[in-house]
């Protein structure tokens, strides 16, 4: 059998068929690295929200209930892997709707009471509109993991338009960070191939991180009585 230059060996798909998907999810990781700017401008947006509310209660309120703030953006293969991973149509609106937690901000409070006090602060303004919200505190993940992620989606004031942005927010206490980033490295560690008994001991050290919670609000309460240092 012989076979023409140039022409594809029979059963194979033409070069154009193997290279059409390939330019197109250049493309669209092209077109993702431009939305990521937005993106970054809606964590600079909560940020400033966010900030006002610390140097508030730094200056005006008998103390400041937030310890720690943190933001990431997602790269642009980690939203490409998530959005293949979730069935994403592979389009910017399509990979928008499912991977919600391209901008994520995490706030470290002092007490379980301040968690869904400044997620309350932060929610209620007028420009936050509530997407979703998932209390892991309420409701503890199987492998111990609490915290509370609220998406929301807030406007960026672009030069010749507006974007609305989602952004996640990952809420919780010292004890609930500490627990989480120890699981993290374990898991990083292992490959996420974590043995039974490590899983076990994690899960154990969850209840102990809550236990501590429990007491440490029972003593902020006993201070600051039930209005929580307002």
């Amino acid at each position: 059998m012989t076979t023409t230059v140039g022409e594809p060996e029979p059963g194979l798909p033409a070069p154009d068929d193997v290279q059409a998907p390939l330019v197109a999810v250049e493309h669209l990781a092209h077109d993702l690295r431009r939305a990521l700017m937005v993106y970054k401008f809606g964590i600079d947006e909560m940020m400033t929200k966010i900030n006002i509310l610390r140097e508030e209660f730094t200056y005006a309120r008998e103390y400041n209930p937030i310890e720690h703030v943190k933001s990431r953006l997602k790269s642009p293969e980690s939203i490409l892997a998530k959005a293949e991973r979730k069935g994403a149509p592979a389009s910017l609106d399509g990979i928008r709707e499912v991977v919600r937690d391209i901008a994520g901000i995490r706030i470290t409070c002092s007490f379980t009471s301040d968690v869904y006090r400044i997620m309350e602060m932060i929610t209620s303004q007028p420009d936050v509109t509530v997407i979703e919200i998932e209390d892991y505190i309420a409701r503890p993940k199987p492998n111990g993991y609490s915290s509370v992620h609220v998406i929301v989606e807030i406007p960026v004031y672009m030069s010749d338009r507006v974007e609305h942005v989602y952004v996640e927010l990952q809420i919780r206490t010292v004890a609930m960070d500490f627990w989480a980033s120890l699981e993290h490295k374990i898991y990083y560690k292992h490959d996420r191939e974590v043995p039974h008994e490590l899983r076990e001991e994690l899960r154990l050290a969850a209840e102990t991180a809550r236990d501590l919670d429990l007491r440490m609000e029972a003593l902020h309460r006993s201070v600051h009585g039930p209005d929580n240092g307002n």
